[in-house]
């Protein structure tokens, strides 16, 4: 039966604030002790495993998939094409676009870092009941849900309501 105990606000509110933080260091430990000796961090893992599921990217989407501004996203693109992971070239429709793809190198790491994490997922999961494991992704795909809300710019209507007077 579920605990009824973290449908108040306050108490909600603690208990994230203990739980997050613990969870993104146990994750972000596990994915440190994977990456070591490799060179790589974790936000070029991330763009790594971005790119392997898809083919090619501009460096506009790349950024915004992985969360950097652009300019940010190309001196990571950069360390990545000067490891050998990634290699950027122009559109064929546009030269003005940069597209970045993996190498093979860049895509057989990706490949080992995707498995090793699938394997840890499937740990999780089997450590957890199937009802804990439907629970645990509908909770997470909601707080997703509010942080996206949160982060789409206001309409113009709704910034008229909120702006001061000039």
């Amino acid at each position: 039966m579920m605990s009824s105990e973290y449908r108040e606000i306050d108490k909600f509110t603690s208990a994230i604030q203990v739980i997050f933080p613990k969870l993104m260091h146990s994750l972000n430990a596990e994915e440190s002790r994977e990456l070591t000796g490799l060179g790589i961090t974790p936000s070029q893992i991330n763009a790594l495993l971005v790119l392997y599921f898809h083919d090619s990217l501009t460096m506009g989407k790349l950024s915004s998939e992985i969360y950097l501004a652009e300019s940010a996203a190309t001196r990571l693109v950069n360390r990545l094409v000067n490891l050998n992971l990634v290699k950027r070239r122009g559109d064929d429709k546009d030269r003005r676009v940069v597209r970045v793809s993996l190498t093979a190198y860049g895509r057989q790491l990706s490949r080992l870092v995707f498995d090793r994490r699938s394997f840890r997922f499937n740990n999780l999961a089997q450590r957890l009941d199937p009802m804990e494991r439907e629970n645990l992704i509908i909770s997470l795909q909601a707080v997703m849900r509010v942080f996206e809300e949160h982060e789409k710019p206001a309409s113009p209507k709704e910034n008229d309501n909120h702006s001061e007077p000039e």
